[in-house]
């Protein structure tokens, strides 16, 4: 396929709010990861504190590597936490390890969007790594039996991107209950926790219209967008 400008148009907007959340998270970690919580807990201890006062036991804490690499894994009921986030008692650190904590916390009560979700991780790994080559051989060939194969596959990232939504905003706000009522931290402290996880949540949204907007551009190409078929 030949590079189509018409696709900036499906794209940048996308792109631009990414940055922009990309960015926010960022400067919003920075800033009160300077500020340490009057508790002194660590990321750490804040999530086993969490994870204690809603009485989910088996849930291992570790550091891992990278930086925000943070996540909860429902297999092996581990959280997982970045080194700027297990050892840090900053008001940063504790709302990013108590969000993962939120996902255990979903994941202890059987919360129906992350069990979708989690169903669909095979199936979005699949969809993710063939969808490209079989649109590409789809519009290369002419054949559109093969372009709507590959938009098919690419739908089911898009459906993942957007189930993704419920999960984190639910885990945030599981989160901001918990910070206060475990004694984490302040309701004002909450305050300042929660602008990090509005900010990373923004990322999440920024994915969800990137991929709505490419499979959009998928649709109008194939012409099952618009009325025409565009070559």
């Amino acid at each position: 396929m030949y590079f189509d400008p018409f696709y900036v148009m499906f794209a940048l907007p996308a792109l631009l709010l990414s940055m922009f959340a990309t960015a926010l998270t960022k400067s919003r970690f920075a800033r009160y990861a300077r500020i340490e919580s009057q508790s002194g807990l660590t990321g750490a201890e804040a999530a086993r504190s969490m994870l204690g006062r809603h009485g989910i036991d088996g849930v291992t804490v570790e550091q891992t590597t990278g930086f925000l690499s943070d996540h909860y894994d429902p297999r092996s009921r581990t959280l997982r936490l970045s080194p700027d986030v297990y050892g840090s008692p900053s008001l940063a650190a504790i709302g990013v390890a108590c969000h993962e904590a939120g996902h255990a916390l979903q994941h202890a009560s059987g919360y129906a969007w992350l069990g979708f979700r989690n169903a669909m991780v095979p199936v979005t790994r699949f969809g993710s790594y063939f969808s490209y080559f079989v649109l590409m051989l789809g519009f290369v060939l002419q054949q559109p039996m093969l372009i709507k194969l590959g938009v098919g596959l690419f739908s089911l990232g898009v459906l993942f991107s957007v189930v993704t939504l419920p999960v984190e905003w639910n885990a945030s706000a599981r989160a901001r209950r918990s910070m206060v009522s475990a004694g984490i931290v302040t309701e004002a402290e909450q305050q300042d926790a929660g602008k990090v996880l509005t900010a990373a949540f923004l990322t999440y949204v920024a994915g969800a219209v990137s991929s709505l907007l490419t499979l959009l551009y998928y649709l109008w190409r194939a012409g099952l967008l618009g009325g025409r078929r565009r070559n």
